[in-house]
């Protein structure tokens, strides 16, 4: 493996005399004018130890609280295993993080890919790795909820706010963003440090959330300065910041997914707050991938969900049925189209992460 930070002259060489195969990946660093490295490192002596289990091989050399054989400038996990027929391992993905399954040897087909990640739904679906559908159901479906016949979004997840119930009177907690400010310019030294929200660098539905904010309030960037005046804290998840307004590390968690913040086990500890302003709302989707190996049954299973959160009998947990009693004005709805894929432009992207930085890491 290789860093090329500033610059590396490199040449490979093939010196057996058989075909070589191999997987070149490369990743953005996340900054600019890094020293270069050179290394090597070869899994297959890790044996046994990859065998039908999860081995950690990279990750980010910020982190001091993970050892793998590999670091890299970057926000980035690389595992690796190898699976004996008939055998199955899970792997977990963290609220806003995402997750590429590479398979180098064997056989394998997925029914069906459902993700909070709609942005990166709609270019599978874009691209051309999606199977259109059209569900066998007797319902009206939200608009915003499916696009094209190839992704169907079966929850709505708001963001919210999360406030200590300590930080503020009962009576006094703030209801809007343009409130929060107030509160937040009122009592700097109250509330530096003890503000959470999202690494746009690491949290893809972080970035997707802020994104959105972006794009229907100018309110976002202002609340995004303060934040950065104060010393806000950065995560990559919502049940990271959660723990810490539980624990008393912070106070205030902005753009938490609501729906982490209404299942937590210590929920009575803090208010989720609902900006009257403006609600951000999300929802988790479902395509039909090309090869899907048993097409049928996942589309009976599309069918299934879509009725039971959408029909007569709405399943109140996916659906979040609470948003009702919202004024529509008031709900910034994420929909699924093809708009969602404006941000995934690395020029874009990179330029509103120049942005955000500017804003959030004033203490830098």
């Amino acid at each position: 493996y290789m860093s090329a930070g500033t610059g590396v002259r490199h040449s490979e060489h093939n010196l057996s005399d058989s075909p070589l195969r191999f997987i070149q990946m490369w990743f953005n660093t996340r900054s600019r004018g890094i020293k270069p490295e050179y290394g090597s490192y070869a899994s297959d002596i890790l044996g046994e130890e990859r065998l039908n289990r999860w081995v950690h091989l990279v990750s980010d050399n910020l982190r001091n609280d993970v050892r793998t054989p590999i670091k890299l400038n970057q926000d980035i996990n690389l595992y690796v295993s190898e699976l004996e027929e008939e055998k199955e391992i899970s792997f977990k993905v963290d609220a806003g993080r995402m997750a590429y399954l590479l398979q180098i040897e064997g056989q394998a087909s997925y029914d069906l890919i459902i993700s909070s990640a709609m942005d990166l739904q709609v270019k599978l679906a874009n691209d051309g790795f999606a199977i259109t559908y059209k569900p066998n159901i007797n319902i009206n479906v939200p608009s915003w909820s499916i696009w094209n016949n190839m992704i169907f979004g079966f929850t709505q997840e708001p963001a919210a706010i999360v406030i200590s119930k300590k930080a503020f009177k009962v009576d006094d907690f703030p209801r809007t963003r343009q409130e929060l400010i107030s509160k937040l310019r009122e009592n700097p030294a109250r509330f530096k440090g003890k503000m959470g929200t999202y690494d746009l660098r690491q949290s893809g539905l972080g970035y997707l959330f802020a994104t959105q904010d972006a794009r229907a309030t100018e309110t976002y960037w202002r609340l995004t300065e303060v934040m950065g005046q104060l010393e806000t804290n950065l995560y990559c998840c919502s049940s990271d910041m959660i723990d810490d307004v539980v624990s008393g590390n912070i106070d205030i968690a902005y753009n938490v997914l609501g729906s982490y913040a209404n299942n937590h086990p210590l929920r009575e500890k803090y208010n989720v707050i609902y900006p009257a302003d403006m609600t951000t709302v999300m929802s988790r989707s479902m395509i039909l991938p090309i090869g899907s190996s048993n097409e049928r049954s996942a589309k009976l299973f599309i069918d299934h969900v879509l009725q039971t959160v959408y029909g007569a009998n709405a399943n109140n947990e996916l659906y979040n049925s609470n948003l009702n009693s919202f004024e529509e004005n008031t709900l910034n709805r994420i929909g699924l189209g093809p708009g969602l894929m404006v941000f995934l432009d690395q020029f874009k992207k990179q330029k509103f992460l120049k942005e955000w930085e500017s804003a959030i890491l004033q203490a830098d």
